[in-house]
């Protein structure tokens, strides 16, 4: 395959000065993703289950055969006329399918292993489209490796709520529901070729685009007994729903009550492309943060950024055109990642969360945690991970209060001879055109600082640091050798001032997510990537007899400044949509405390007061920092270094 690292191609512009060049940042996968350190077979390698598949319908579909002619189990439709309105199209939609939103079908086709079962049981749902160029079939890659792999999967058929309607992703959710409900009674019918062979307490959502907020939907409606806007909608749902995947997808569309969905207690997983140009910012983010934890059950959320993937090659229907056919004439699809590329990436993933969250298979947990331990299997882009575990404890969350010393009960936040020091919401790169928020809807803090003293190229001031102290706070059990010190971090491309030689203090005059002037009197922005020295800094911990260490954060993942996105073949248009060329999107760093102990034997990890991060190692720099705490996780997610 062609070394698409750097790619230049020319815009089809009349105007010259309109054009730009499409562009990559150079990749580090032939270091990053240089060893295999999972000892597990490849995920995305089929099974030994035999494969089989059927369709499951109303068996009078006039356009399509396949819902027709080939259906093995008949289904009954539902009413979604209370969450689904078809507005001013109800005429031309209705007299196209031979249907009103009263009579909505239950269509599926399945992949299912040859066997006894019982099996998990898995459904996708596929997101906004023409809905005369049918998107169901596009996940077939999905169905034919899960089901080799022990799983019925099934792909749900949603196409006559696709095209120009708006409001309808509650209504996506609910027909989600609907379809467990077919299959419960597929399961419990001994005339089925399903009788006593669909484990419904082992069960998981798929959903891509507008789908992947509807999955959300599904997760909060099945616990509940009444539709939120209409309560005189009943629901009875309650399957065992353990665990949901968002694949690139919009964030409030609908809002329950007015209010963004709520999600509990079910492992989530999102992957979004940086070359999205559909859904233009990784609005998955969002609901990844209000995904919470209230049980003592063990779960886990984790979140994927793969650089060069785009919206629609993750469905073999609607490939590498977002946003139609004709988008090839606007948008940089030179700069895609190959199809089966971002496709075998899915299959990995999504293979691996499935186990492990249906199957308990712990040897993928690794994955989630760093994609450094798959070097074999990824293909050869850039990734930034992310990950919270059911156990984490926040020390600083920085949603807390209005005061930037303060976070959790008994955390004081310090900062010493920083340049920059403040807390504010992170943006998203692009404001989707359904969306009401230009925000990734969470708070962090900015931390910038400059060790040189202004005037004096050889005299170096005591590096900068930002301190959590945790003197008063009363952890929910004690710290040991397993636990980890997990927090968020993302470089910016900012660099502050050399400080001035009897300064020492904090300089908050900088506005996060602009550049600074640096010590040659230029902007950082006029710089090439390769002309800025790398970031890196140090995590030290201090118990309370004094005792400290410190780790270099590099040795937990790489630490990339935002990687530049050029979506569009019009540099113009890419510069008024977008108010940055890059997505900000933060790293998760696991840091064992027993890696501390083994820089200080004498450091007591179960008595820690302090944690600091030291700026020690990059002269100058900007960091945005998130979700400060300790994880007592299970220890396969840091069984592989």
């Amino acid at each position: 395959m062609i070394n698409r690292s750097v790619i230049v191609a020319s815009c089809l512009v009349l105007c010259p000065a309109c054009a730009t060049t499409v562009k990559l940042v150079p990749s580090d996968a032939d270091v990053v993703l240089s060893r295999q350190l999972l000892d597990a077979p490849n995920p995305a390698r089929p099974g030994d289950f035999s494969v089989q598949r059927l369709f499951y319908g109303s068996g009078d579909d006039r356009r399509r055969p396949e819902f027709r002619d080939s259906v093995s189990l008949i289904t009954e439709s539902v009413d979604a006329s209370k969450l689904v309105s078809l507005g001013n199209s109800a005429d031309e939609r209705n007299s196209y399918w031979g249907f009103t939103p009263k009579e909505f079908p239950i269509n599926g086709r399945v992949w299912y292993p040859v066997g006894p079962g019982p099996f998990p049981l898995v459904l996708i749902v596929h997101g906004n489209h023409n809905m005369r160029d049918f998107s169901d079939p596009g996940y077939g890659y999905l169905g034919e490796l899960l089901a080799s792999r022990g799983y019925i999967f099934a792909s749900v058929d949603m196409n006559f709520i696709n095209g120009g309607i708006r409001g309808e992703n509650d209504g996506r959710g609910w027909l989600l529901l609907k379809h467990l409900q077919a299959w419960r009674g597929f399961n419990e019918d001994a005339e089925t070729e399903f009788f006593g062979k669909v484990d419904l307490d082992r069960v998981s959502l798929l959903g891509h685009s507008r789908g992947g907020e509807a999955v959300g939907h599904a997760a909060a409606f099945n616990t509940l007994q009444f539709y939120p806007d209409d309560a005189t909608l009943t629901f009875d749902f309650n399957f065992g729903i353990r665990s949901i995947i968002a694949i690139a997808p919009v964030d409030g569309q609908y809002l329950p009550t007015g209010r963004k969905v709520p999600v509990e207690n079910v492992s989530y997983m999102v992957f979004h492309g940086s070359h999205d140009g559909d859904v233009t910012s990784f609005h998955g983010l969002r609901q990844y943060n209000r995904v919470l934890f209230t049980d003592d059950a063990s779960h886990f959320k984790t979140a994927i950024y793969v650089y060069r993937a785009n919206h629609g090659q993750w469905n073999t229907v609607w490939g590498s055109h977002d946003n139609g056919r004709r988008s090839g004439r606007i948008l940089a699809l030179s700069a895609l990642l190959d199809p089966e590329e971002q496709r075998e990436f899915g299959k990995i993933y999504v293979s691996a969360f499935l186990d492990a969250t249906l199957k308990g298979d712990k040897r993928y947990l690794p994955l989630f945690r760093d994609h450094r331990v798959a070097g074999d299997w990824l293909p050869k882009t850039m990734y930034i991970t992310r990950l919270q575990e059911s156990s984490f404890f926040p020390l600083a969350t920085f949603e807390e209060d209005i005061d930037v010393t303060t976070a959790s009960e008994g955390v004081v936040l310090m900062g010493d001879s920083l340049s920059t020091w403040r807390e504010n919401t992170v943006p998203l790169r692009s404001r989707n055109r359904a969306s009401t928020s230009s925000s990734q809807e969470n708070q962090a803090v900015w931390l910038g600082w400059n060790n040189r003293i202004a005037g004096h190229d050889s005299a170096d001031a005591v590096p900068a640091r930002y301190t959590v102290g945790l003197r008063d706070v009363t952890l929910p059990r004690t710290t040991g050798p397993a636990t980890t010190l997990d927090f968020l971090l993302a470089p910016t491309k900012d660099a502050p001032e050399p400080r001035e030689a009897s300064r020492d203090s904090v300089n908050d005059n900088a506005s996060a997510g602009q550049s600074e002037p640096n010590d040659r009197g230029q902007r950082d922005d006029a710089e090439t990537e390769e002309e800025k020295p790398p970031i890196d800094l140090s995590i030290e911990v201090r118990d309370r007899a004094g005792e400290s260490a410190k780790v270099a954060l590099s040795r937990y993942g790489a630490i990339r400044r935002p990687l530049e996105t050029h979506i569009l073949r019009r540099g113009d248009i890419e510069r008024s949509r977008f108010s940055e060329l890059f997505e900000i999107v933060l790293q998760s760093y696991s840091i064992r405390l027993s890696d501390f102990r083994t820089e200080n034997s004498q450091l007591n990890i179960h008595d820690i007061v302090s944690v600091s991060f030291v700026f020690d190692i990059a002269e100058a720099g900007t960091v945005i920092v998130d979700d400060i705490g300790f994880s007592w996780m299970d220890a396969a997610f840091t069984s592989v270094p």
